[in-house]
């Protein structure tokens, strides 16, 4: 099989190959959440990821029409990646995800209630305010809002629903 050709006409297939391994996500969670644009800043994340997967991630999704390049217009050496429509499209799944860890995951996971309380009372219009800010340059992080100082979510956390998730997954599966 060629490594373009899609492995059946399944849409959860079709995704999976663009975003089914454990670093393309995580680029554009970057771009959304903590306002990241360059190289450099994308291998600052917590997740460490390897130079030569970034480069190839991002020119995947760069690619497949997910995000834009632009040479910054204040060091012409480094490039700027933003989301396109499609790559903003993708800001409720990331948002899905958020909300299914925060039900399901571990007591560590960084949690967000005031946001959850936001999307589960107005989820049309908080998601339409996001998708504009990071439209237009912004990103969640910098919701005060949404994303009070560490100190408070730690106290406002959500509860774990099963004693199962208090081992990390690497050591559970």
């Amino acid at each position: 099989m060629q490594k373009n050709q899609p492995r059946s006409d399944c849409p959860i297939n079709f995704a999976l190959e663009i975003f089914g391994d454990k670093w393309t996500l995580l680029i554009v969670r970057d771009i959304v959440y903590a306002g990241k644009r360059t190289h450099g800043e994308f291998l600052k994340s917590d997740e460490r990821i390897a130079t030569n997967i970034l480069a190839d991630r991002l020119a995947r999704l760069e690619c497949q029409g997910i995000l834009t390049k632009a040479a910054d217009p204040k060091d012409k050496r480094r490039e700027i990646f933003s989301l396109t429509e499609q790559g903003l499209a993708l800001i409720p799944l990331l948002l899905d995800l958020q909300s299914w860890s925060n039900a399901f995951g571990p007591a560590y996971i960084s949690r967000s209630v005031p946001l959850e309380a936001a999307l589960k009372k107005e989820r049309e219009k908080v998601l339409s305010e996001i998708t504009d800010s990071v439209r237009h340059g912004g990103f969640l992080f910098a919701n005060a809002e949404w994303f009070p100082p560490r100190k408070a979510q730690e106290q406002g956390g959500g509860k774990m629903k099963d004693d199962s998730f208090t081992k990390p997954l690497s050591d559970r599966c």
